[in-house]
């Protein structure tokens, strides 16, 4: 196969055009309006679909196909009535850094919405998760989470109530929970067991974080223990796929 000279690393081979040279028409529209986002830049406002289907010689339908697939890439968002030009992905480290520390970094606004912060005995299928028996008291925080103000995400918190007693008096759910743990309380986290998977968000969490129903996420499930060894939060996230990018750095193993 011949790869083009300008081909970005990491690009789909030949653009995603199939050997046979046929292609959809609204993907050669998709390919024009990423194109044309290029050229307006972040915060860009994209003509209207009837002004591009007279532009490319299309029907308006076949514009909207090809608008629907960057708007779910994130190349593009709503604003108003409006579409623009939506910035860059969030890159998420995969380790034991905080949403806060990550965001932070790349020079954006980190912040959490609290939606509830509720006690409640510790069910069967919890309580090893987190190192407590049946029946004992742990908290459950739920927060939207922000990056300059924009609602990127959802996280969920289950810790036992034994180790973060005043959760409930003394810390601020704007913040850091990890910095809270290591400096308020001397919890200091060691290591943690992540898998992620792709999901639709259920209509109450499309409506927290603000999407679509039908817009993916990207689900992340963290079991975390602490410098001891010992079980201490189980975490369910979910991130805007529209908004979210995750890196890793992968080392030999001895």
């Amino acid at each position: 196969m011949d790869y083009p000279n300008d081909q970005a690393p990491g690009a789909p081979i030949r653009s995603g055009i199939p050997e046979h040279g046929r292609i959809p028409k609204y993907y050669a529209v998709k390919a024009k309006v990423a194109s044309l986002i290029d050229e307006l830049g972040e915060g860009g406002l994209l003509p209207t679909e009837r002004d591009l289907a007279v532009r490319y010689e299309v029907s308006r339908e076949t514009v909207r196909q090809a608008l629907r697939e960057l708007l779910l890439e994130g190349r593009l968002r709503r604003q108003g009535r409006g579409t623009v030009v939506a910035g860059p992905k969030l890159e998420q480290p995969l380790s034991l850094a905080s949403y806060t520390e990550g965001v932070r970094r790349q020079g954006r606004r980190p912040g959490r919405s609290l939606i509830s912060l509720d006690r409640f005995p510790c069910p069967d299928a919890l309580a090893p998760e987190i190192g407590v028996e049946r029946g004992e008291p742990v908290w459950h925080m739920e927060r939207v989470l922000l990056a300059d103000d924009e609602r990127v995400g959802l996280e969920s918190t289950y810790v036992s109530v034994a180790r973060v007693p005043a959760l409930d008096g003394e810390f601020d759910p704007d913040s850091s929970f990890y910095r809270y743990l290591s400096e308020k309380l001397g919890i200091g986290f060691g290591d943690a067991d992540e898998r992620i998977e792709t999901v639709l968000a259920t209509p109450r969490e499309a409506l927290l974080i603000g999407t679509p129903p039908a817009l993916p996420m990207l689900l992340i499930h963290r079991l975390s223990r602490d410098t001891a060894g010992r079980p201490l939060e189980r975490v369910r996230t979910l991130y805007r796929g529209d908004r979210f990018s995750f890196t890793a750095h992968l080392g030999q193993q001895a």
